[in-house]
């Protein structure tokens, strides 16, 4: 069958969208330049952190073989996929536009190749936003987490063969359900050799796998266009590392279907002559995740529960909350399990640690941070704080501020104090005036009425801009923007503050965000598809019934199906049964069972269930005789014609 993903728009499904850059207009001095103030908070930076401090330098040059920072992959037509080439920019001193700290990271981050992480473990770093670990065993390889794209991990296997001998792979173990650590499987192994290995999850991989992007997928993939900063360029005025890498590939990903199920913790499997115990740990990084122990190797892999950076508890491409009382209690609990032995703690992200003294400070100051993070929540929402409040108050203890490690380079402590008050207390404040607030325009425009005219406005804050004040700033002139989106001097100047704040942010993840809705503000969103992971028919095929199904429900514009009253049978020639009903344009459904009078039975296969997610899906499917309809075809058909298809690119920084 030749490649179906445009008819959901799978690629927009992706978190690591890519979109070209807008077309920049000819304007002096954009991105502009660091002012005093930026300056000099960006200076203050170096008396707040030890940067004579070497020790995570020399953990990420430790075990290098080969050193691959001019690399630039590249798929079959000549595209580049991904590239480290282009942060050559980096190897200068820190300029003013960029927080020394994150230029620091941003070094580091830069250092790609094959590392030797210790006798019998390899690591390629830098070929990909994830690692890819090579485990030597018996006669082969067990390889870990196979990154994103399959053009990234056939480059990592070609250097590994180059490097270390040519050797099968003999199994696969995939940590958590999220795509850069299993998109580039079959960069290393094929669909027919993949029969005859054990590829390793934790349960409930796959459902996680698929559903996380699908019912919110053109929302995650536009959010993620800011997160990642997909839109700008790689210099000193625009994207630097995320913390956990550079950013994303834009390769091909591709899917092949765990068939060997972690369920337990102590959990073990010898592959290769290779022992390895399991930790299962639900709701930390992802919502099932699993560290592994080699106990014949007194090493420790820590997926991405351990990443040499501040995580997400909540992140801002959109996600499920995060717990990070469990995340600390699970960390504590692989300290308890392996502490004693372990020599060497390694992961998905970043560079190793090594010694039992540091991994034990590693894990427990990891720890320490996320359970800070929650419990100082907590005490501040039972004093009453909201959660603009807390996130402006919560500040890491001092000793935990020096760990170079737990940095804010990804996670902040800010966004991750709000995540653990939405996990708790949810979106309300108890403030009756926040029940059912006006939309953002009509604010907007209620703002400017009562506040003055749009000039008065843009004078004061030219004024606080000079001050430095660049967050009020960008708080007025974006009102200004969503009341009247044409007032381009409003429009420049939220750019300007934006800028600032992108420029002075410890964050990748934010300096990202600030930088694009600053890109967006002067330029618009002028953008086409350029760099788009392309989605190989793998996970289409795997996409569960009832996924389909609530799917359907989620496209379905019930506003405009309010009419729609019907009950169809879909028969499934490889799995059970399900009963469509349709109540005044709302979709439920049954799993198991048939109704006799139904208006319509529809005939498929699983595999074949997702060309129910459109109109033009489902003509191909009767046009090739994947799909029979018995009874009233337009009863089908009256569904598929009320399902809206995603926006991929709506507005974000205006209205």
């Amino acid at each position: 069958m030749k490649n179906l993903s445009h008819i959901i728009n799978y690629g927009d499904m992706l978190r690591g969208i890519k979109l070209m850059k807008s077309k920049r207009k000819c304007c002096l001095e954009i991105p502009k330049k660091a002012t005093n103030h930026t300056k000099k908070i960006n200076q203050s930076v170096y008396k707040k952190l030890d940067f004579n401090d070497k020790r995570e330098r020399k953990f990420a040059e430790r075990g290098l073989l080969v050193n691959a920072r001019q690399l630039e992959i590249k798929d079959e037509a000549g595209k580049v996929v991904w590239s480290q080439k282009a942060y050559d920019f980096i190897n200068r001193s820190c300029c003013d536009t960029a927080n020394p700290s994150l230029w620091r990271n941003t070094q580091l981050n830069h250092l790609a190749g094959l590392f030797k992480v210790m006798d019998g473990i390899y690591q390629i770093r830098g070929f990909d936003m994830t690692n890819i670990t090579f485990i030597e065993g018996e006669s082969g390889w067990i390889v870990f987490d196979p990154l994103m794209s399959v053009e990234c991990s056939r480059a990592a296997l070609e250097l590994v063969n180059d490097e270390l001998g040519v050797k099968p792979i003999k199994g696969i173990i995939l940590s958590h359900p999220h795509v850069d650590h299993y998109g580039g499987i079959k960069g290393i192994i094929s669909d027919e050799e993949a029969k005859h290995i054990p590829i390793i999850a934790p349960v409930g991989f796959e459902e996680h796998a698929i559903s996380e992007n699908l019912y919110v997928k053109s929302a995650m993939g536009r959010r993620a266009s800011y997160q990642y900063g997909t839109m700008l360029d790689k210099d000193e005025r625009g994207a630097l590392a995320i913390g956990i890498g550079m950013g994303q590939s834009v390769g091909t990903i591709s899917y092949i279907a765990p068939n060997d199920w972690i369920e337990n913790t102590k959990d073990e499997r010898t592959i290769d002559g290779v022992k390895m115990e399991f930790q299962l740990t639900p709701e930390t990084e992802a919502p099932i995740e699993m560290n592994t122990w080699f106990p014949d190797k007194k090493a420790l892999w820590m997926a991405e529960n351990c990443t040499g950076t501040l995580h997400n508890i909540y992140t801002l491409r959109g996600a499920k909350v995060r717990d990070g009382n469990a995340w600390a209690n699970y960390l504590m609990e692989a300290l308890a399990f392996y502490g004693s032995e372990v020599e060497v703690v390694f992961q998905s992200h970043n560079w190793p640690h090594w010694g039992n003294a540091v991994v034990k400070d590693y894990l427990t100051n990891t720890a320490a941070v996320y359970k800070f993070i929650n419990d100082q929540t907590l005490l501040y929402i039972n004093q009453g704080y909201k959660s603009d409040e807390i996130s402006n108050m919560i500040k890491l203890p001092a000793e935990l501020e020096k760990v170079w490690y737990t940095r804010q380079y990804y996670g902040t402590v800010a966004h991750n104090a709000k995540a653990v008050y939405q996990r708790f207390m949810g979106w309300y404040d108890a403030n009756p005036v926040h029940l059912n607030p006006l939309p953002p325009v009509e604010t907007a425009k209620k703002f400017i009425k009562y506040l003055g005219n749009e000039g008065r406005i843009l004078r004061k804050a030219k004024k606080d801009f000079k001050k430095g004040a660049y967050q009020w700033v960008a708080n007025i002139t974006n009102l200004l923007v969503f009341a009247n989106p044409s007032n381009k001097k409003a429009r420049n100047l939220c750019a300007d503050a934006l800028e600032q704040l992108g420029y002075q942010s410890e964050s990748g993840a934010w300096r990202n965000a600030y930088l694009s809705g600053a890109l967006e503000l002067r330029h618009g969103l002028s953008i086409t598809p350029e760099h788009v992971a392309e989605m190989s028919n793998d996970i289409l095929r795997e996409i569960k019934p009832h996924m389909v199904l609530d799917t359907m429900g989620i496209h379905l514009d019930t506003d405009h199906a309010q009419h729609l009253n019907s009950i169809i049978n879909i028969r499934l020639s490889d799995a059970d049964d399900y009963v469509i009903y349709v109540k005044s344009g709302v979709l439920l459904y049954q799993k198991g069972t048939q109704v006799q009078d139904a208006d319509a039975t529809i005939k498929l296969s699983k595999r074949h269930m997702f060309l129910l997610l459109s109109k033009s899906g489902i003509q191909m499917g009767l046009i090739e005789g994947l799909i029979q309809i018995e009874g009233d075809e337009s009863a089908l058909l009256a569904i598929t014609g009320h399902m809206v298809d995603p926006k991929p690119f709506f507005n974000i920084i205006e209205p």
